[in-house]
């Protein structure tokens, strides 16, 4: 869990995130063909001849990275600072970071954990489980298995995930967020915190103790993990050793952040602890005689679910799916505002990989140098093979990049809410190319450009990712990509399209507004020139009404932007604030349509009456808007 883009990007979060970014400046020679041996000494000198340059560059204050092998930490290293001010480093042992959704990791060991128990059935609808009702979507339950691949059909959810005190407890959270159904559950992958606080939730109820208690007791006290907690307020031992976070290592620090669903993101741990989960891990379930899952168990969490596009990675039991030249691994991505972490394992190659900085840095600084790590150290220890085979020719046909070509939104989505602004603000536009390939720009990796390998889909020409469109009665329905099994892109219906409603809102404001600005414009003339007559009582109050119906929907994304600033303005304390908004404005738009009826009416010229009837269209659009995007249901659940 940049003002807008932050909000929006909560929405494509998880695909910006875990997309396999490019970093050529960063990276190890790609195109070595013989592999360097994995050394601690090899290790360290490439770790260090990347990461202080990279976290410096990028304005990130420091960070931890460790990476396992065989059973064994093969190094655990730190860089930067710990807290800028006070020049305190970073300690690889000792500080402490927050590797945010990392943290879901630990869920589904626990959720496995009972699973294996025969306390929990996969399959079962969750309400079994559960003191309070979740609803059906079209009678259809939704289940752990839904949980855990990430496809609920619950819509996202902003309000109270995060901020600057513990706001209300787990269940509490639970029991008064639960979202709207947006999709069949099964159907949909749409990354979801709720969710997965559920799963955490679900545990507590069959094991009889709170998820804190519980993952401590058979999760991190088995392993070892003597630093890691999921209490959210650390104890006095422990706070000392809390690494700050940061937006850019040149601004001050931010605060600590509670994590309400903390399941979900809220572990605090170290280098080495992550290093003894990743060892047990690999090692299924066992490390130092303590197991925490027996080995089947461990198998079937890390085993492929049910693939939603065939010819992509598929989601693991909560972990995603990676690969890079020919190896598997089993991942996954946490982010809070400031800390941002990234963990992969190469099961079948025995090695772990772990970083977690504790800055966003300039421009995705911390992403690029997520991906950078993981492409180098893949390229250096475990370059493509020379025999791997090559991709048969494909003739791509122009009919499929025309069939997909336009807008498309994230499956990770609001709908009922001033949030789905989103996909009319930032939507994702699909481009087809003249050479018939694919042109779609991401977050932190520019306009990537796609060309087709086999019907429906394609692969990208910078990173060599696949993307796949499934169809529904041979119509594109949903876009999905090999680096991003838990998101999806959906195609944003003609009625709410950008690609029309964009300039005629733009158009629409520009009329509201000169008819709103000749007031003030008209009262100075009249006083400048010494113009006695004034406009009729009606007319005046048709354009004061005309102004603050354009001011008003400017205030939208301007309170979004505002909210986004920082996660902890995104709970019960900024209710009153958009409840006047959307009551103003619906209030407004109803008083500005009867008064342009007046105005109609009255009409005294032609041209004042074809003027009259463009500001009714342009309320219109307004009227249309802000029912297609709900803007004004009065929803304080978002």
């Amino acid at each position: 869990m940049s003002a807008l883009l932050r909000v929006i990007g909560h929405i494509i979060l998880l695909l910006s995130a875990i997309l396999l970014l490019p970093a050529a400046s960063l990276a190890a020679n790609s195109d070595a063909a013989t592999a360097s041996k994995l050394t601690r000494e090899d290790l360290d000198a490439w770790l260090d001849g990347l990461l202080p340059y990279a976290i410096r560059n990028g304005k990130i204050a420091g960070g931890v990275v460790t990476v396992v092998k065989d059973g064994q930490i093969l190094t655990v290293k730190g860089y930067g600072y710990a807290d800028v001010a006070r020049r305190r480093p970073i300690d690889p042992e000792t500080t402490i970071m927050r590797p945010g959704s990392i943290s879901k990791l630990f869920v589904w060991t626990a959720v496995m954990q009972q699973v294996e128990q025969g306390r929990l059935d996969l399959d079962a609808d969750v309400n079994r489980y559960l003191d309070f009702h979740i609803p059906a979507y079209a009678g259809r339950p939704i289940t752990l298995r839904n949980i855990v691949t990430h496809t609920t059909g619950f819509e996202e959810v902003f309000k109270d995930l995060m901020g600057r005190q513990s706001s209300m407890s787990l269940e509490t959270y639970l029991k008064t967020h639960i979202p709207d159904r947006v999709d069949p559950p099964g159907r949909v992958p749409a990354y979801s915190n709720y969710a997965s606080a559920l799963a955490a939730y679900v545990v507590e109820r069959v094991s009889g103790e709170k998820f804190d208690a519980y993952a401590a007791r058979h999760i991190l006290q088995p392993l070892g993990m003597r630093q890691s907690t999921f209490a959210q307020v650390l104890p006095a031992n422990r706070r000392a050793l809390l690494s700050e976070g940061y937006k850019t290592s040149d601004q001050p620090k931010e605060y600590y952040e509670f994590v309400t669903p903390y399941p979900a993101g809220g572990l605090n741990t170290t280098a080495p602890d992550m290093a003894r989960f990743m060892i047990a891990q690999l090692q299924k379930g066992e490390l130092d005689g303590a197991r925490i899952l027996s080995d089947s168990a461990a198998k079937a969490l890390h085993a492929p679910q049910a693939r939603t596009f065939p010819a992509l990675n598929a989601m693991a039991f909560g972990f995603y799916e990676t690969s890079r030249n020919g190896h598997r691994s089993i991942a996954h991505n946490g982010g809070t505002q400031f800390f941002h972490s990234d963990l992969h394992l190469l099961v079948d190659d025995g090695v772990g990989i772990f970083i977690s900085l504790n800055s966003s840095g300039d421009d995705a600084a911390a992403t690029g140098i997520h991906n950078a790590l993981f492409d180098g150290f893949m390229d250096r220890y475990f370059p493509a093979s020379p025999s791997l085979p090559a991709e048969s020719r494909f003739a791509a046909d122009r009919r499929h990049g025309e069939a997909i070509a336009g807008y498309w939104e994230s499956s990770r989505r609001s709908t009922g809410n001033l949030f789905a602004l989103a996909s009319l603000l930032a939507p994702i536009v699909v481009t087809a190319n003249p050479d018939r390939s694919l042109s779609l720009p991401f977050p932190a990796r520019g306009v990537v450009r796609w060309r087709e390998i086999a019907p429906f889909v394609w692969k990208a020409d910078d990173k060599g990712d696949k993307m796949q469109v499934v169809l529904r009665d041979g119509r594109p329905a949903m876009i999905g990509f090999d680096a991003a099994p838990p998101a999806a892109f959906l195609p944003i219906p003609w009625w709410r399209s950008p690609g029309w409603l964009v300039p005629a809102l733009s158009i629409a404001l520009l009329m509201l507004l000169a008819e709103g600005v000749s007031l003030p414009v008209g009262a100075i003339a009249r006083r400048v020139f010494n113009i006695a007559l004034a406009p009729e009582p009606w007319r005046r109050s048709f354009r004061l009404a005309c102004l603050a119906v354009a001011v008003l929907a400017l205030a939208y994304p301007a309170l979004i932007a505002s909210l986004s600033n920082d996660a902890d303005a995104l709970s019960g304390r900024s209710d009153p604030v958009l409840l006047t908004l959307e009551v103003l404005t619906l209030g407004v738009l109803v008083i500005a349509t009867l008064l342009a009826g007046v105005q109609w009416r009255r009409s005294s010229s032609r041209w004042r009456s074809v003027w009259i009837a463009t500001l009714i269209a342009s309320l219109g659009v307004l009227w249309w808007t802000g029912l297609a995007f709900r803007l004004f249901n009065f929803n304080l659940n978002y």
